[in-house]
């Protein structure tokens, strides 16, 4: 089925349980028991990481509320696996009878659907959960399906939408409290000693992984980047697939520090945070670095949704917008540029 085809079956379906749910428009405020709560966490890592403003926020003002995760990729549940802010997660797409008995069977106090667009399963799992009410972000596909809607722009930042849920509980809370932060992981040997490295600190560092073909710059991109720094000390990223274009770089270059590859985002986040900046694609690195405060330059594709729902979030930044709907069209002198900038060069 084709994206567009996709799009309005979403739609349709949305407007369907519209048609049979239709309920009065939404209340400002949530003021029922709150021992339980349900959230729909979506299916990257990106909005994995964007998810956890609420997380800690949630545990700060309601310590003794149990948060419950459903989850819709393996690779979120192990993300969420070792964060102490959550009770239980709950994998949807995992053994059926375990989800059936572990979630079906409950009944929360609140539910909380975390996307700003109608989706066909968080729409299906919104019903199937039972819930005392129902919290989704507004959307004129989600009017009359959730008992609280969270009013906010569609382009306002992840962080701020998912934080909103706050409002509705009647403890809002300012952006400054939304950054994200990397649920604890193990750390590999090699990579505690390469956070020990003297050269690491205040280094360069880029990521060449994207999370969607499109997003991906070219190696000769990245050579040609490097090539105007030759004094500073580079550390490249990536993902486990792109392994091989990061052993070309770091032979290419005597400035690039060689680096054992990470095992999860946390162990990124840790060589991340002794960066002076991040030069990356838009993925999932971006929201790793606003974790740990470090300045961003971020390679994004035209369409504006994706760079302002998922810009670097309270850390400061350089967008480099490609002129197409692919990455690799975007000039190495612009990023050049924008990088200069940063460093105040």
């Amino acid at each position: 089925m084709s994206t567009k085809k996709k799009r309005v079956f979403r739609q349709v379906l949305a407007r369907t349980l519209q048609t049979l749910r239709n309920l009065p428009p939404y209340r400002s405020s949530y003021n029922g028991p709150l021992n339980t709560i349900a959230i729909l966490a979506q299916e990257k890592y990106g909005d994995a990481i964007l998810l956890t403003p609420l997380l800690k926020n949630l545990k700060k003002e309601f310590p003794e509320t149990a948060i419950h995760l459903v989850t819709f990729s393996k690779a979120v549940t192990d993300f969420f696996s070792t964060d102490p802010n959550v009770t239980a997660i709950h994998f949807a797409k995992g053994n059926q009878i375990t989800y059936i008995k572990s979630i079906l069977h409950q009944k929360f106090d609140l539910l909380f659907n975390t996307k700003d667009h109608p989706s066909r399963t968080f729409l299906i799992h919104s019903l199937l959960i039972r819930a005392r009410c129902r919290t989704g972000i507004a959307s004129h596909f989600h009017e009359g399906l959730y008992d609280y809607l969270i009013d906010i722009d569609y382009h306002s930042p992840i962080p701020l939408k998912n934080c909103g849920l706050m409002a509705i509980l009647g403890k809002p809370v300012p952006a400054e409290s939304c950054r994200p932060y990397l649920p604890p992981k193990p750390v590999s040997k090699k990579i505690e000693q390469f956070l020990e490295i003297p050269g690491l600190k205040g280094a360069l560092g880029i990521n060449i992984s994207a999370g969607w073909p499109t997003r991906y710059w070219t190696d000769e991109n990245w050579k040609a980047l490097v090539n105007v720094f030759p004094d500073r000390r580079i550390v490249v990223l990536s993902s486990p697939a792109d392994l091989e274009g990061k052993t070309k770089l770091e032979r290419s270059f005597p400035n690039i520090l060689t680096s054992p590859s990470t095992s999860n985002l946390y162990e990124a986040g840790l060589i991340v945070d002794k960066l002076q900046l991040l030069i990356t694609p838009d993925t999932s690195l971006v929201h790793v670095a606003s974790s740990k405060q470090t300045p961003v330059v971020g390679l994004y594709v035209k369409a504006p949704q994706h760079r302002t729902r998922f810009q670097p979030f309270l850390t400061d930044h350089e967008l480099v917008i490609s002129p197409t709907e692919f990455v690799k069209d975007i000039a190495p002198e612009a990023v050049i540029s924008a990088v200069k900038k940063l460093l105040h060069q």
